[in-house]
């Protein structure tokens, strides 16, 4: 670890002496970013920033929000609107245009330029971090969402030789599971878990129904036939869970595969974080994989943590702002953070072959064959695709359909399509 502390010091002073040569030599750089990252291996990482940002010569601050990301919000809404916006802060999806159209928000096209963010970041992320056409943020990472986990263990003991390929073969595949006496696949109930799941089936059976229900919330997809078969499938991977299902955490479900109590399982990659810190190993104890596209081409469902910064009158806070963007967006911390997440590097030219895990190499490598293919897509469960007021509508309706055997996927349909069409 020595030698990489002393390129990730080297690369900080290197920035620091940019920032001199600009004339900001007479400034400390500093900051204070605020986030909802408070415990586990998000804070960590944060700290990792910060410990970066101070071997720069920089004075590092961090305000942890903890909770839902409503919570950040409402204490962003608080500092702006009380003329003490926070130079940096942790922020995804619309909602960075959102804050981009209020004039509020700093422009980095010197540095993007300077440093080719363009020529760097997946296209698709591109937009969201320059939403009016100037880069107002960084991205810290690009996480997958539609992983297919699986028990070696159990899928050896069904006799299933390889992962399931389309829905039908997942289906196939849970029933032998079953038959086995496995518990075909573990889940958890609570909202996001839920959508996380469901987003990857309606993805999954139809890249133009994802794009036009759950990016353009068009109400004839988001209530019609397609949307209802979608919910069909939903209810039979329900099925195939166990009574401890419902208020089950996410990694208590992961372990249940893990120890091949679970076949399946189906989480964006910070699993990967909880496997290795278990001691757990790809192609020993667990598999993954697309999870299934009927259409047979390589998908994925994009999902990205980003810091987005506030003007600032400070000069010191000025010059921090261009020293975090400018680590935030160095191959070391790239690097550094997305090892320890399960994530992959947001620049795209960050070499996965030592330390990444070997799913995470597998990630990379689909995200170029799904941008390549035109059906990359960013993640509604986590942000990424629509208004938060509107993710929540949804998350609502799917849970409730989760948790209701009784409710039918025509009705589930047509409750998706009125919750939010009332946001509107």
């Amino acid at each position: 670890m020595e030698h990489r502390r002393g390129a990730l010091l080297g690369a900080a002073l290197l920035a620091i002496g940019a920032l001199a040569s600009s004339g900001a030599a007479a400034q400390q750089p500093k900051t204070n970013l605020l986030s909802q990252w408070s415990t586990g291996s998000d804070a960590a990482a944060i700290a990792k920033l910060g410990d970066m940002f101070t071997a720069a010569g920089g004075k590092w601050t961090a305000t942890s929000i903890a909770g839902h990301t409503a919570n950040t919000i409402a204490k962003l809404r608080a500092d702006v609107l009380s003329g003490d916006a926070p130079p940096a802060v942790q922020l995804k999806g619309p909602e960075i245009a959102e804050w981009a159209a209020t004039g509020k928000t700093a422009n980095l096209d010197d540095i993007a330029t300077k440093e080719h963010w363009d020529q760097l970041v997946a296209p698709e992320l591109i937009g969201v971090m320059k939403p009016q056409g100037h880069w107002v943020a960084a991205p810290m990472n690009i996480h997958r969402i539609n992983w297919l986990w699986a028990s070696k263990k159990a899928l050896d003991k069904a006799g299933i030789a390889e992962m399931p390929k389309t829905w039908a073969e997942f289906n196939a595949d849970a029933e032998k599971l079953k038959a086995a006496g496995i518990i075909p696949v573990a889940h958890g109930s609570q909202d996001w878990v839920d959508a996380t799941l469901f987003e990857t089936v309606v993805y999954g059976m139809s890249t133009d129904l994802y794009r036009r229900a759950f990016v353009k919330m068009d109400m004839d997809a988001l209530r019609g036939s397609e949307m209802q078969a979608a919910f069909d499938e939903l209810r039979k991977i329900i099925g195939w869970t166990d009574p401890g299902m419902p208020g089950r955490e996410w990694d208590a479900s992961a372990n249940m595969m893990l120890n091949g109590k679970a076949g399946f399982f189906v989480m964006g990659d910070w699993a990967i974080g909880t496997y290795n810190a278990e001691g757990f190993k790809y192609g020993v104890d667990y598999l993954c994989a697309q999870a299934p596209a009927d259409d047979g081409k390589p998908h994925f469902i994009l999902n990205s943590d980003s810091v987005v910064f506030f003007t600032q009158k400070d000069p010191d806070y000025i010059a921090g702002q261009k020293l975090l963007a400018h680590l935030i967006m160095s191959q070391d911390f790239q690097r550094i953070f997305n090892q320890a997440k399960g994530s992959i590097p947001a620049r795209m030219d960050v070499d996965l072959s030592q330390g990444f895990n070997p799913c995470q190499q597998i990630s990379q490598r689909d995200l170029q064959a799904s941008i390549k293919a035109g059906t990359l897509v960013l993640s509604m469960a986590h942000n990424m695709s629509v208004l938060q007021k509107y993710r929540g509508a949804m998350l609502e309706v799917i849970t409730e359909f989760v948790n209701t055997p009784g409710m039918s996927s025509k009705d589930a349909a047509a409750k998706l399509g009125d919750a939010v069409e009332a946001q509107m």
